[in-house]
């Protein structure tokens, strides 16, 4: 029996940078924070050249950074360069922006909840807003009510950008659970059809090595006192041997993964169709309809039902030519696998195959029919959404 595959290594995602939306409200504000403050240095009186340099090392400070800010957890200079950005924000107050830059220092605490958490961004933000109440009233000698004032909208403000950012990154965090969880069940589905495949195989294959090894002692026994009836045994396990043969190669195929040689979609379900050249049967496979990308749950549950109606045609209905057709509509696919053989084995024991494959349809939304031809033959046939989740 096949081994069945272990769970896949987790893999860290990677940083796929800021959200689109807020990096355009960034360059927006700083560019508007910039253009405010030389609009004032051309009045006059402007301020001197030294604090025009100054402003303008900031601004320019605040554009690297956000070049390089990550937007995950991470290890090495990266990760402060978020505290340094929440301080470079701020420090543009102080410079001469003129209160354009105050939506800065919030993208900033909401780029702190992503890098650090909900917590630690809450301590950074509260010794922040601690800082900027000492400096109103130590640095510049302002009472303390002023300073409650100046502090109480930063609090308010962060209070709602933190809010805002648990939503967001507990959101994230159930679509990447989802996703594993996605990768586990294709993880067991992929298990589960190996077990049922080297059960099978085992049926198929080692039935036939056991009906041969008797054959050949029999002929053992019977090669001289009954010579004509030892050739017999030994010319019965010579076509139960290339029926053996032929099983073996049947599983050999059904066991390789879904991309065949890097194909997918159609590509693989033509080269499935392809490789049953060799067992007697005239295959023919079309495609109809302009190809949509298939979720990788559709494409499994097509590959594995051209896979029965192709190994079911060799096996049971002594057919010559199969043909299989997949035609694209605009929100459903359609495989059909018909063969002019005998219809239904009714002496075939039931198993898992068409069966199984019927709630592997359904559960992605399909459907799929199985039975003889009016006009003789068999016919699988199967209607999958191309998303799952959509009505076929």
């Amino acid at each position: 029996m096949p081994r069945v595959p272990g769970p896949s290594p987790r893999v860290q995602p990677r940083d796929a940078g800021p959200p689109p939306l807020l990096s355009v409200v960034f360059w927006v504000v700083l560019a508007a924070t910039a253009l405010t403050y030389a609009v004032h240095a051309g009045t006059s009186p402007g301020p001197s050249i030294a604090r025009i340099a100054v402003f303008g090392a900031n601004v320019a400070l605040v554009g690297a950074l956000w070049l390089v800010l990550p937007w995950r957890r991470t290890r090495g200079w990266r990760g402060p360069a978020a505290v340094v950005f929440l301080v470079a924000t701020f420090t543009l107050g102080p410079a001469g922006s003129d209160e354009t830059h105050q939506l800065l220092p919030l993208i900033s605490i909401a780029n702190l909840a992503f890098v650090y958490g909900m917590r630690t961004a809450a301590v950074i933000v509260g010794c922040l807003c601690c800082g900027l109440f000492l400096s109103v009233v130590k640095v510049y000698g302002r009472g303390v009510l002023e300073a409650v004032a100046q502090t109480v909208p930063l609090v308010v403000f962060s209070a709602f950008v933190l809010g805002m950012m648990s939503a967001v990154l507990e959101a994230r965090r159930r679509r990447e659970e989802a996703q594993r969880l996605l990768a586990r069940i294709r993880e067991l589905t992929v298990a589960q059809e190996r077990a049922r495949m080297g059960a099978e195989m085992h049926d198929s294959v080692g039935h036939h090595l056991t009906v041969i090894k008797m054959g050949l002692e029999n002929a053992e026994r019977f090669r001289h006192r009954r010579p004509d009836a030892a050739w017999d045994e030994v010319s019965q396990a010579k076509d139960l041997t290339r029926q053996a043969l032929a099983d073996a190669r049947r599983w050999a195929r059904a066991l390789r993964p879904l991309a065949l040689d890097g194909h997918v979609g159609s590509a693989a379900l033509q080269r499935l169709a392809a490789s049953f050249d060799g067992t007697g049967l005239k295959v023919s496979f079309e495609v109809s309809g302009e190809e949509l990308p298939l979720e990788p749950d559709v494409e499994l549950v097509l590959y594995r039902v051209l896979q029965e109606g192709l190994a079911n045609a060799v096996r049971h209905s002594g057919a010559r030519r199969v043909r299989g057709g997949l035609a694209f509509h605009d929100d459903r696919v359609v495989l059909t696998v018909t063969d002019d053989g005998g219809g239904r084995d009714r002496e075939a024991r039931g198993g898992f195959g068409l069966g199984s494959l019927a709630e592997r349809a359904r559960a992605v939304g399909g459907a799929l029919t199985a039975g003889d031809r009016p006009g003789g033959g068999f016919e699988v046939r199967a209607e999958l959404p191309v998303h799952p989740g959509a009505a076929p």
